[in-house]
């Protein structure tokens, strides 16, 4: 299938999982993840409708950054970030997906020209392998965010084990969400924990139903 098919298959199960969950398609973010293909691939996606892209390396967002400098598009950094690349990129970012500690965000906060949307990446399956808080961590690390300006929290981001199966996946998304609306409860100034960015090829379906708002897919799109 063409990439230009791809996405519109992949729109209609955006748009049957929102159904679903009754919720309204306006609600969930389709963000295309193009780290495995060239700068023309991702192309083909902007031209196909999908307006907001993904990277995980600095080196490939900002090459990707360059290439399609053209069109309108919305930036996501979705991989780990290392504190010494922050300056390199942090500024040509729209979405930030992986905060994963308070260091990264002093940084951000010191090399911003503006405040950064930013996702606080949470351990909530408590794997060793992946990065982010732990949920009993969030609180004393979100007084110390909280000093900082150009660091804005707008919700939780969060990745399923790769082999979790339906039931662990439903679990763990749940558990993520319900975690994020107890944040919200906080009232925190400068912290809406409004959004939700988990969901990715195998498992968005899923992730819509227990409520994200920023799904990331990437293979679907150039199998």
């Amino acid at each position: 299938m063409t990439v230009a098919e791809n996405t519109q298959a992949i729109e209609a199960r955006v748009a049957q999982a929102c159904q679903k969950a009754g919720r309204d398609r306006s609600e969930v973010h389709l963000v295309a993840v193009t780290k495995y293909v060239t700068p023309e691939k991702a192309q083909e996606v902007v031209d196909a409708g999908v307006t907001e892209l993904a990277e995980n390396r600095v080196d490939k967002f900002l090459e990707k950054y360059q290439a399609l400098a053209g069109n309108q598009i919305t930036w996501h950094l979705i991989g780990s970030l290392q504190r010494r690349k922050v300056k390199d990129v942090i500024n040509k970012v729209d979405y930030f997906h992986a905060l994963d500690s308070v260091k990264l965000a002093q940084e951000i906060d010191k090399r911003a020209d503006h405040p950064v949307a930013c996702f606080l990446q949470v351990n909530v399956s408590g794997e060793e392998s992946k990065h982010g808080f732990a949920p009993e961590d969030i609180d004393a690390a979100l007084d110390v965010i909280g000093t900082l300006d150009k660091v804005r929290i707008i919700g939780l981001m969060t990745m399923a084990p790769i082999d979790a199966d339906h039931d662990a996946l439903e679990k763990l998304f749940e558990e993520t969400n319900q975690l994020r609306a107890s944040l919200a409860k906080q009232n925190r100034e400068g912290m809406t924990f409004s959004e939700l960015s988990m969901g990715m090829s195998r498992d968005f379906p899923e992730a819509i139903a227990h409520g994200a708002t920023f799904v990331r897919v990437g293979t679907a799109f150039f199998e």
